[in-house]
């Protein structure tokens, strides 16, 4: 016998009475049918419905064969008599997601003549994938769009319309379907078919915040807010600007022209930071003017910098320019350049130094776990390397 399914008829139902039909042992949990329930079951994109039965709590619900299986962490006793209770919050909460997720889908769906071929309620986000090409502009039209049809709260519409009735409407879904069909409508926005539970207004929804659009195999995904998610998610993000306009001195909507101000001015100190330090790599390099080839060591340097007082090097010493920065225990990163431009061969340094790198076209840059005495003794095995120290 199917399970009568409350959650159709109320989806603000949040107690219940019912009888329990049967009760198995699963996976250290049971599963429980009752003759009706309020609890949704997991489809569609949406999640269970979690709760009370009885005194045992219910962990998840899912349908096989129009019975609701309903897993509680404890045996409730067949032919009982039990009230159900629903956790409002998180049902709320996906009926809110759901059904901004209709809306903004119906209009995507009629601005790009596409298909909705992917929705996912997830416990932070909704995701929904679209196969057309939708641009990060097109999704915040859709969002305003979808906002105004949710400010406007006309009332839900929920129907099983006849095979006839099925033929001359036009709806969205994305699979063929038999039997009773549940058609969802929300006015000026959508019209799909779905199990789903969904608020009675549209107004309940609260507001639609669209978080990305990204490149998804043919078409796009999109990541959005609905309701009580979008509120909390942007009071933290405005919360987050406001502390950020604190320590810039500035108010939260100009905190990007600061941030930009900031980056010319760090823009500005990198530049003479960069000119500053290659003076001084000239000087160090200018000691080994005509040397050969120099093994140099350095306390600490950024990679980029060891690349270019290697390169100044060699300039200067005419032959293999080894640049060693760091310290024993935490390990060197290195810079090789050759005057001659010819390849540096690195793979056997890498294996006797436990190192990792390469390059080409006479730069070779990467790491070493290697001691410096290590360091030192491998480059006095290869004759024309001499060892120095700035």
């Amino acid at each position: 016998m199917e399970t009568e399914k409350l959650y159709y008829a109320d989806a603000f139902l949040t107690d219940f009475s019912a009888r329990v039909l049967q009760c198995e042992p699963h996976k250290g949990n049971y599963l429980v049918t009752l003759d009706r329930t309020a609890f949704y079951p997991e489809g569609g994109g949406q999640p269970a419905d979690s709760g009370t039965l009885g005194g045992a709590a219910v962990l998840d619900a899912h349908e096989r064969d129009g019975v609701i299986l309903h897993t509680c962490d404890r045996p409730l006793e067949p032919g009982a008599d039990v009230t159900g209770q629903i956790d409002w919050a998180r049902r709320f909460d996906h009926m809110q997601q759901h059904s901004g997720e209709h809306i903004i889908s119906g209009i995507l769906c009629e601005m790009f003549d596409c298909d909705n071929v992917g929705f996912h309620l997830g416990a932070d986000t909704v995701t929904i994938d679209y196969n057309a090409v939708i641009p990060w502009e097109a999704a915040l039209e859709a969002e305003a769009r979808a906002n105004a049809v949710i400010w406007e709260d006309r009332e839900t519409e929920i129907t099983f319309p006849s095979r006839e009735e099925l033929e001359h409407m036009s709806y969205r879904s994305k699979k063929a379907l038999t039997g009773s069909v549940r058609i969802v409508t929300f006015p000026e926005a959508d019209r799909c078919a779905c199990c789903g539970t969904h608020v009675q207004r549209a107004g309940q929804v609260g507001l639609v915040k669209v978080l990305s659009c990204q490149k998804f195999r043919e078409g796009v995904r999109i990541e959005i807010l609905c309701g009580k998610r979008a509120v909390d998610y942007l009071s933290a993000v405005f919360e987050q600007d406001r502390a950020v306009g604190q320590r810039l001195s500035v108010k939260p909507v100009e905190t990007l022209s600061a941030v930009e101000r900031l980056e010319a001015e760090l823009a500005a100190v990198k530049e003479e930071l960069a000119a500053r330090e290659q003076e001084a790599f000239t000087a160090i390099a200018r000691e080994y003017a005509g040397a050969g080839d120099v093994l140099l060591f350095r306390a600490s340097a950024r990679p980029d910098s060891a690349r270019r007082l290697a390169d100044t090097l060699a300039r200067e010493c005419g032959g293999l320019a080894a640049v060693f920065a760091g310290q024993d225990g935490s390990g060197y990163l290195y810079a090789l350049v050759r005057a001659d431009g010819n390849a540096v061969a690195v793979k056997e340094m890498n294996a006797r130094l436990r190192g990792r790198g390469g390059g080409r076209n006479g730069f070779a840059q990467g790491s070493v776990q290697a001691a410096r005495a290590e360091i030192e003794t491998f480059f006095r095995e290869h004759p024309g390397l001499n060892a120095g120290e700035s």
